[in-house]
């Protein structure tokens, strides 16, 4: 089946998201553009070859040729867009963040569910080709029980205005990278793992700005594992995007941006686009082969409309999206608190496991660890329950 799209907003991402939709998947098209300013609506659609043009966004939405809403608007516009849908009875996909804030995203849900609608949440960093296969794997069993993630997002800064305005965007680095960063944690401990407390430290380092520019935090999951992030609108050198996840049986690393093994030099002879966030177009540069692929709008799309098309529920969803709103406003708790701070949120996702210490024994003895030493010999450290003592024990 083919859809025709109302994409709303004309920045980048709805750039990004238009160019994956003709360039892809292929059948699926956008219709029709919305922008408040004519002047960017019909720039945008000549240059992406898209019909029809509105400045008026109900009767974007609402117009009969299109089945399905693209929200790629600021973050303040989101509630309104999405309950617009949900009058006009169209299938809606969200950019990240859902919301502002927690509650804003829970009334954007009871307001989708309530319509019975389809609600799709564009978290495009969960969709990256190399966090998909890591995933697989993870769930697959491949490193054992996951004990820990990690997940780094950091470059000089947003492009547009409102994201540095905190009243439209909710918020400053955390808001705009951070709910990347959470929901990739969440991909790797499983959504089942409920999101229990936050450790957060946030900053304003360098913009002349009320949001934080700097953050860094730790999430508690009820299994025990522990998740961290790191995001940063000062990174200097073009966008850091990084993921690592550790196991009882293993280790991935993943890196999606910078530095994935393209690598040019050039004298800024005839230098153009280089990649996104990129600084310069001379010295070292790290382009990116097909961005859009690598950074999960093309699998994204797909998913979202194939989940459509089959009835189901896409990877991401609209109540993802609040999850990670939630995590996000104890985050913010925490950095005023400096302590640990609950995830206040209406959990749906059952009961995890919690994470299970390893037991073996060796002559009465708990082993603690095994390693081989240089000559070929085996060493235990192993621990006498009794009395407490640790010792070194070495075996042919």
């Amino acid at each position: 089946m083919s859809h025709r799209i109302t994409m709303l907003g004309t920045g980048l991402i709805g750039l990004f998201y238009t160019q994956t939709l003709h360039g892809k998947r292929g059948r699926d098209r956008v219709d029709l553009v919305y922008s408040r300013s004519a002047e960017r609506a019909e720039a945008f659609a000549r240059d992406n070859g898209v019909p029809r043009t509105s400045t008026d966004l109900e009767q974007a939405i609402a117009d009969t040729a299109t089945d399905t809403v693209v929200v790629g608007l600021p973050n303040h516009l989101h509630e309104e867009a999405i309950a617009l849908c949900a009058r006009h009875g169209k299938a809606v996909l969200c950019t990240k963040p859902l919301a502002r804030d927690a509650d804003e995203a829970k009334r954007i849900l009871d307001t989708v569910e309530g319509a019975g609608i389809f609600a799709g949440y564009l978290e495009d960093l969960a969709y990256t080709p190399k966090t998909l296969k890591a995933v697989a794997a993870v769930r697959a069993g491949q490193i054992g029980d996951v004990t820990w993630a990690r997940s780094r997002e950091t470059h000089p800064g947003p492009h547009s205005a409102w994201f540095w305005d905190a009243k439209q965007a909710g918020g400053g680095a955390i808001i705009d990278l951070g709910c990347h960063c959470i929901e990739i944690i969440r991909s790797y401990m499983g959504k089942e793992n409920r999101p229990v407390d936050v450790m957060c430290w946030l900053d304003t380092m360098v913009h002349p700005i009320e949001a934080e520019d700097n953050a860094i935090a730790l999430i508690r999951f009820e299994s025990g594992a522990i998740g961290q992030f790191e995001v940063s609108w000062t990174f200097r050198g073009g966008m850091d995007l990084r993921d690592e996840v550790a196991g009882t049986e293993g280790t991935i690393w993943t890196n999606h941006f910078l530095r994935t093994g393209f690598e040019m030099f050039s004298s800024g002879e005839g230098g153009g686009y280089v990649a996104e966030k990129a600084e310069s177009a001379s010295g070292w540069l790290f382009p990116v082969g097909d961005e859009v692929a690598e950074l999960g709008y093309a699998d994204m799309f797909a998913d979202m409309f194939d989940a459509l098309d089959e009835g189901r529920p896409p990877r991401e969803t609209f109540y993802d999206g609040y999850v990670v709103n939630a995590v996000m406003d104890a985050c913010y708790r925490s950095g005023k608190s400096r302590a640990w701070e609950p995830v206040e949120l209406e959990w749906r996702g059952g009961a995890a496991p919690r994470l299970a210490r390893e037991k073996r024994t060796w002559d009465g003895k708990t082993v603690i660890k095994e390693e081989q030493m240089p000559d070929g010999r085996r060493k235990l450290i192993v621990k006498d329950e009794a009395t407490g003592e640790f010792a070194d024990v070495v075996t042919a």
